[in-house]
């Protein structure tokens, strides 16, 4: 990727103050924020746009749906799309034992945002 190109990232995130922070953050750290509030809204982005490197993505998710069950069919579409899961309950995350959840981090809401920048800078380089 060229040095002025954006990284894309999407945020799942049903919580609008979490993701108004995390959007707001992440856009003045110079990415290019997509922002979905459930899955349907995830997977319409996920099916309509061509270039996405990153996925951060909230377990409980409204509608039933949660972020592991996003983030599955959406890495064997994208194998290069990163993914970071988000939770007031990561324990959960680990405990669906989905093969994306051992390799993904998993951070534990509240988290620093500095944290989140430097796992998504390690990530994307």
């Amino acid at each position: 990727m060229s040095e002025d190109a954006q990284d894309v990232v999407l945020i799942v995130e049903d919580d609008p103050s979490i993701l108004m922070v995390l959007s707001a953050y992440l856009s003045g750290e110079g990415y290019r924020v997509l922002q979905a509030e459930n899955g349907e809204q995830a997977f319409a982005i996920l099916a309509s746009k061509p270039h996405l490197d990153m996925m951060i993505t909230d377990f409980r998710l409204p509608g039933g749906i949660s972020g592991v069950q996003i983030a599955e069919p959406a890495v064997k579409l994208r194998p290069e799309l990163k993914v970071i899961f988000i939770s007031g309950y990561p324990q959960e995350i680990r405990e669906t034992d989905s093969p994306i959840t051992r390799t993904a981090p998993i951070l534990a809401k509240p988290f620093d945002l500095n944290v989140l920048q430097e796992i998504m800078q390690d990530m994307l380089s």
